[in-house]
C-alpha cells in the first residue's frame, strides 16, 4: 500500500508540474488567448478510412474497364510480387448447354463452371464452331461487358449464342466446338477445340448461316437481356 500511495504522489506532482509548465509558456506567449487550447491544423485519418490504389482484389472479382493486361483487379506488372488470374482453359470447366421455352431453339446458352481450387478467367468470347466445321469460329457480337468474367471455385460464366433467324436456310447439328482466348484478343483462334455434345435438353439445334455469339459474362441476366433485346433476335 505505501507503494501505491508513493507513485500516486509522484503522479500528481507530475501533473502540477506540467500544468505549470503550461502556464508559464502561456504567459510568456505575447498576449495569446489563454482560455482556449490551441487549434491543430490537421486532423489525423482514422487508420483504415484509404484504400491504397494497389490493393488486390478478392478471388473471383473482374478487372474494370481500361486495365490494359485484362487480368482481375489492379494493373500489375512483371516483378512486383503479385500472379496473373490465369485464363482458363479445357481442364478447368465444365460445359453445360440449355435454351429457353418458347424460343423455337432460336438462341442457345453456354454455361461453364470452374470445377477446380483456383480462379480463372474467361477472357472476351469462346470461339464456337458447330458441327464438323474446321474454318473459323463464329463472329461475335458487339455485347462486350462492362469487365471481363473471371470466374473462382464453383462459379459460372455465360457465353449465349443466336443460332438462327426465322426464315433462313438452316441446318441440323447435334455437337458443336469450344476453345478459349488468352489476354491477347483472338489468341488460340488455330489451337484445336473440345469436341461438346449438346445436353440431353437440347438435343439438336438448327443452325442459321450467320449464327452469332455473346462475349463471356458472369451476370447471367446480362446476357439474357442482350440476346432478347429487340433487333437481336
Amino acid at each position: 500500500m505505501r507503494t501505491v500511495r508513493k507513485g500516486w504522489k509522484t503522479c500528481t506532482l507530475g501533473v502540477v508540474a506540467v500544468a505549470a509548465l503550461l502556464s508559464s509558456a502561456a504567459c510568456d506567449s505575447g498576449g495569446a488567448d489563454q482560455g482556449k487550447s490551441p487549434t491543430a491544423s490537421g486532423t489525423p485519418t482514422a487508420p483504415g478510412a484509404a484504400t491504397p490504389s494497389g490493393s488486390p482484389s478478392p478471388a473471383g472479382t473482374t478487372a474494370r474497364p481500361g486495365d490494359s493486361s485484362g487480368t482481375a483487379g489492379p494493373s500489375q506488372s512483371p516483378g512486383d510480387g503479385t500472379t496473373a488470374i490465369a485464363a482458363c482453359n479445357d481442364n478447368d470447366l465444365s460445359i453445360d448447354t440449355s435454351g429457353w421455352r418458347q424460343d423455337s431453339g432460336q438462341h442457345l446458352l453456354i454455361t461453364a463452371t470452374n470445377f477446380t481450387d483456383k480462379a480463372c478467367t474467361l477472357y472476351h468470347y469462346p470461339y464456337v464452331r458447330f458441327g464438323t466445321d474446321i474454318g473459323d469460329p463464329i463472329a461475335p457480337t458487339d455485347s462486350k461487358p462492362q469487365a471481363v468474367a473471371t470466374i473462382g471455385p464453383k462459379e459460372k460464366a455465360y457465353a449465349g449464342v443466336f443460332v438462327f433467324r426465322a426464315g433462313q436456310q438452316t441446318r441440323t447439328v447435334t455437337s458443336f466446338s469450344l476453345g478459349y482466348q488468352d489476354r491477347a484478343p483472338g489468341s488460340n483462334r488455330d489451337v484445336a477445340s473440345l469436341d461438346i455434345r449438346l445436353s440431353d435438353e437440347v438435343g439438336s439445334l438448327t443452325v442459321g448461316p450467320n449464327p452469332r455469339v455473346t462475349y463471356w459474362n458472369t451476370d447471367l441476366r446480362a446476357v439474357e437481356d442482350f440476346l432478347f433485346r429487340s433487333g437481336n433476335s
